[in-house]
């Protein structure tokens, strides 16, 4: 699968101290995967990224042909990890 980045996506890798192998492997690799309700051609992938505590990484992308394109990634206050539950 061949990944470009949008220059907003390449700020954001510095900015916001990202790895480019999370962003990688959140598009790969999702816990979840869902349409964005404001732009629905944009997919946005979910997953926890244990080098920074288990906090959830939100890559925002579009699908071009034979890959994706990145538009942003940003770790998602908004979005929790599921509890586990206690057995």
């Amino acid at each position: 699968m061949r990944i470009t980045d949008g220059t907003h996506a390449l700020d954001n890798l510095a900015d916001r101290a990202l790895e480019r192998v999370w962003i990688e492997r959140t598009v790969t690799e999702p816990e979840v995967a869902e349409p964005d309700p404001k732009h629905p051609e944009r997919i946005r992938a979910y997953r926890s990224v244990p080098e920074r505590d288990g906090r959830i990484l939100r890559v925002v992308s579009v699908p071009t042909e034979g890959g994706v394109h990145i538009i942003t990634a940003f770790l998602d206050r908004s979005r929790r990890r599921p509890r586990e539950v206690a057995v």
